[in-house]
């Protein structure tokens, strides 16, 4: 619940120094009652001053921000590939990440007790006791629980055992400290937004393509969560209603079937069965080896055949994006996932068709960008979302 109290300090957090004149113009509070609000944030040690503002004709003002040493918390990546664990104080600034490939070893497990020696690992090189500890954020592959903390029936894990998983339970258990639950994608938006606060965006999009298609978004700085937590959603979008379809249980001629590491891997693989000879000669492997990590390596050697699957792969993202645009016309959207970062002609290709097939544009031009945290974004978000859920 939004109290005055809470409400006053996020503004203290998002702005980062700010006085009681400026608070006062932003709310629509009684000065007796800021008063008593900014008395007690100091009392508990949430708020600090931190020195005097300009003058502007009588005493200077006292500036605030909040406490960067009340608290810390945890964030948490779980994703395919890779997973990743960072430590954030109050102020959201990352004291130290850690990150580390999800292999054939890396189940839940191993998993929860990887995560467990890296947080007393952390807590012991910065001096920080227990008790400080606010709560762990977690973002993770969907689809999720996000009510009961529970991993349901995610795809591509390369261990075992990632079925009906009871994350939080079990980070709990093993760390002592409580855990909550968010899919990636709303997370890396939530943190990706944090990062812009000061452009005052409140109509998001992020989308994450890679291993799978992943979407979120957020709006008046709130993330959207649908009646059922399906962030792979955006990946059953029907591009071509005559088209393929990636598994046996998805639409046909969805999204997913043009733009995701496993359909580049099918067509290639494909490509290689009907006698096309350039990977499997090179790399010496069957038609059904052919791998992601061999198709970006002759990328960037700007291999014709493999620039263009990665091209047509990113003239289909932008018609997805545009249907999502034209359907939301958020202000920014944010791009993320390995498809993305694999050259900056794809990230090119992708914007171009999707603004070409934007209804009001150039009228109407939304923001495109890889985002400011990059790779830290879901964990980072992970650790924001506790941060916004901690009562003050």
């Amino acid at each position: 619940m939004l109290t005055s109290k809470k409400i006053v300090y996020h503004r203290i957090a998002e702005q980062g120094v700010v006085s009681k004149a400026d608070l006062m113009s932003s709310f629509n509070i009684k000065t007796s009652t800021m008063n008593r609000i900014l008395e007690e944030l100091v009392s508990e040690k949430l708020i600090e001053d931190c020195g005097f503002g300009p003058s502007k004709g009588g005493r200077k003002p006292i500036l605030f921000q909040i406490s960067s040493s009340y608290g810390y918390f945890f964030g948490l990546e779980i994703s395919r590939f890779y997973s990743s664990l960072g430590l954030f104080d109050m102020q959201m600034n990352p004291k130290s990440f850690i990150r580390w490939r999800m292999d054939e070893d890396m189940n839940p497990e191993r998993f929860v007790q990887h995560v467990s020696e890296q947080v007393r690992a952390l807590l012991n090189d910065h001096r920080i006791e227990s008790k400080q500890l606010i709560g762990i954020g977690v973002g993770a592959v969907g689809p999720l629980d996000r009510d009961k903390g529970i991993i349901l029936e995610p795809l591509y894990f390369s261990a075992k055992g990632w079925r009906n998983v009871p994350i939080c339970r079990l980070l709990t258990k093993a760390t002592g400290i409580p855990a909550f639950l968010d899919n990636g994608a709303n997370t890396a938006l939530l943190g990706e937004h944090w990062a812009l606060r000061q452009d005052q965006m409140q109509h998001m999009f992020y989308v994450h393509a890679g291993v799978s298609l992943r979407s979120a978004m957020i709006t008046y700085g709130q993330i959207v969560h649908g009646t059922v937590d399906m962030e792979g959603s955006i990946g059953q979008m029907i591009i071509q209603t005559d088209g393929p379809r990636l598994y046996d249980n998805g639409n046909y001629g969805a999204l997913e079937a043009y733009v995701s590491v496993p359909a580049l891997e099918k067509q290639a693989r494909m490509d290689a069965k009907m006698g096309r000879d350039d990977l499997t000669s090179r790399y010496h492997v069957d038609p059904e080896k052919i791998q992601y990590d061999m198709l970006l390596r002759e990328l960037s050697q700007d291999n014709p055949y493999v620039s263009d699957l990665f091209y047509r792969a990113a003239k289909h993202l932008g018609i997805g994006l545009a249907n999502l645009i034209n359907l939301f016309h958020p202000q920014m959207i944010i791009l993320g996932g390995t498809l993305v970062s694999s050259h900056d002609r794809f990230l090119q290709t992708t914007i171009e068709i999707a603004q070409k097939n934007t209804y009001y544009y150039p009228k109407y031009k939304p923001v495109f960008s890889k985002g400011v945290l990059k790779e830290d974004a879901v964990a980072t978000g992970a650790a924001l979302m506790v941060w916004k859920q901690m009562d003050i």
